[in-house]
């Protein structure tokens, strides 16, 4: 329980009407899960409007209600807080709430189209094979320390934040990790949050369906960068042209990694395979089971901020050699003499950066073959160019069905089939079911060649209509490999 006046520091208050000292026992902005003693923030969202549902929420107990606007007749027995920005307060009072847990940890947000994932999981588990205990927020799971609990979202709503790194300091974490998505930028959702430093991948044609343009998917990246505190970091990918941007007006320590140019965190290939790579990282050598160029971005990245938080360099690179992918990520699947690869790539850019990597690895006469699909209710202008450069850049195509969520997808493949060139369509199939498309791939695929699964990664399961099915790339892929016979 907490005395509601507590729960106002740092909120911008305009009007405060009723009792300031009345207990809190819960904050929620979902009437639905208000009870008796709940403090319930009225949210505007880009479907809903948490005001239209302020009487629900008194009628289930709510002893306190903030609002940007007072209904036209206030309930008197009811303490209103009226702000200007609702969404940020929810951040504040929510961190107020649960005694402002990030400012007890070292919280480190990692943003960027890209990497994001890789990035936090690898720093999730550099620190804790450096002895540390640590949470981690991320697409596929949260972490508190040892303790896996489920991720609904990229980065969760200001509630779940901090009541999950509040069970991150009882537990004794002292470092936490963050995927930092736009939306959640966008939707103040991190707001009230203390930041040890920060760390931009790249940006690149994704969440266009939300953000409308470039510029304001740009804007939202930047937005976590301007509210940095002057005593955290700020790193930034020296390789992209948008980390400049991520840099102006940017109050914290500025540094930057590359693996192309000149920067404060250096990075170069020395040798790879499907085995993984040896790379020279600020001037050490060491061997990793990653591969891929924007992998050793990603690795950089993680030993950079492990030394900015203190780390050691030498104990630091041997936790590093021990590494292993991501689930989902570039995820190597061995059978029959064949190389399967599941990766999440679902945008044209990361399709680029994952099949040159794979053209540049693979040998000889050696096939690649990629399954690649798009997802529904999302971005449509980028289904063709997803399409167009996986038939470009790979040796046969196997256009199928992602996530297609409320939409028919035959219409998504039409979409797809849309960006292939005449000349390309020969060596193009068309596959609406996954399942038959990966075992297509596999019975396509001699001794030798390269299959590129791509779009779902780590996803375990397919939505169609609504409704989620069991489907996880990996199982399917290991399944039909494990059938072939050559």
């Amino acid at each position: 329980m907490v005395i509601l006046k507590e729960l106002t520091a740092g909120v911008k208050v305009i009007t405060f009407r009723g009792d300031h000292e009345k207990l809190i026992s819960s904050i929620t902005f979902d009437s639905r899960e208000v009870s008796s003693g709940s403090l319930f923030v009225a949210v505007r969202g880009s479907r809903n409007d948490g005001h239209k549902y302020i009487d629900a929420a008194i009628r289930s107990g709510a002893s306190a209600i903030v609002c940007e606007v007072l209904p036209d007749r206030p309930d008197p027995d009811v303490s209103w807080i009226v702000t200007d920005d609702s969404a940020k307060a929810l951040g504040i009072f929510s961190s107020n709430f649960y005694k402002n847990p990030s400012s007890s940890l070292k919280l480190v947000g990692v943003t960027g189209t890209n990497g994001k994932t890789t990035i936090v999981t690898l720093l999730y588990e550099t620190f804790t094979g450096l002895g540390y205990k640590c949470g981690l927020f991320s697409t596929i799971c949260n972490y508190v320390a040892d303790k896996e609990l489920p991720a609904t979202h990229t980065t969760p709503d200001p509630v779940q934040l901090n009541s999950i790194m509040a069970e991150m300091v009882n537990a004794g974490c002292e470092y936490a990790f963050m995927e930092v998505s736009s939306h959640a930028v966008d939707q103040q959702r991190i707001s009230g949050l203390k930041f040890a430093g920060a760390v931009f991948t790249n940006l690149t044609h994704d969440h266009l369906d939300y953000h409308k343009t470039f510029d304001c998917y740009l804007a939202a990246k930047k937005k976590f960068f301007d509210h940095l505190p002057e005593n955290s970091f700020a790193l930034v990918n020296a390789d992209d042209r948008n980390g400049k941007v991520m840099l102006q007006n940017c109050m914290a320590k500025q540094f930057t990694y590359s693996v192309r140019s000149v920067a404060d965190f250096r990075c170069r290939i020395i040798e790879q395979s499907f085995n993984g790579m040896g790379l020279k990282i600020m001037g050490e050598e060491v061997w990793t089971r990653f591969i891929g160029d924007y992998n050793a971005s990603n690795l950089l990245a993680v030993a950079a901020v492990s030394e900015l938080l203190g780390a050691k360099r030498k104990e630091l690179l041997t936790v590093m050699s021990d590494l292993h992918p991501v689930a989902g990520r570039l995820e190597v699947i061995r059978s029959s003499g064949i190389t399967g690869i599941v990766d999440y790539a679902h945008t044209p850019d990361a399709l680029v950066n994952v099949l040159d990597i794979l053209n540049k690895i693979r040998e000889g006469n050696i096939q690649l073959i990629t399954v690649v699909g798009a997802g529904g209710d999302r971005d449509k202008t980028k289904r063709p160019k997803m399409a167009a450069i996986s038939a470009e850049r790979s040796t046969k195509l196997i256009l199928t069905s992602d996530n297609p969520r409320t939409e028919d997808p035959e219409k998504i493949l039409d979409d797809m089939e849309a960006g292939i060139s005449a000349e390309l369509k020969s060596k193009t199939l068309r596959i609406c079911d996954r399942r038959e498309a990966i075992r297509t791939a596999v019975m396509l695929a001699a001794k030798g060649d390269v299959i590129l699964v791509a779009g779902k990664g780590h996803e375990p399961y397919q939505e169609v209509m609504g409704v989620r099915h069991h489907f996880d790339d990996r199982e399917e892929l290991k399944k039909a490999l494990a059938e072939k016979r050559i």
